[in-house]
């Protein structure tokens, strides 16, 4: 099972890539465990300075902007070896 980080404080951005993080997992037809991360100091340990952040499986792979939702399909299947 996939593990997926929404890292962020809870701003509009960070909401909608939640969103979008879920509708991507609904769109594979995958379960993941989807946690969001708002302390400043949890966020700032993955060394990213600007959120949103998106992490899978412990591994940063964006952070600063907002990704729609074909964007997180293709790094959610990048590592999940659909």
């Amino acid at each position: 099972m996939l593990n997926i980080k929404i890292l962020g404080t809870g701003c509009p951005k960070c909401i909608r890539l939640q969103e979008n993080v879920q509708q991507a997992i609904n769109e594979l037809n995958l379960q993941a465990q989807i946690e969001k991360v708002t302390e400043i100091d949890k966020i700032m340990s993955y060394g990213i300075m600007s959120t949103p952040g998106l992490v899978i499986n412990e591994k940063v792979v964006s952070f600063g902007k907002l990704l729609n939702v074909n964007d997180c399909k293709r790094f959610i299947e990048e590592f999940y070896k659909v």
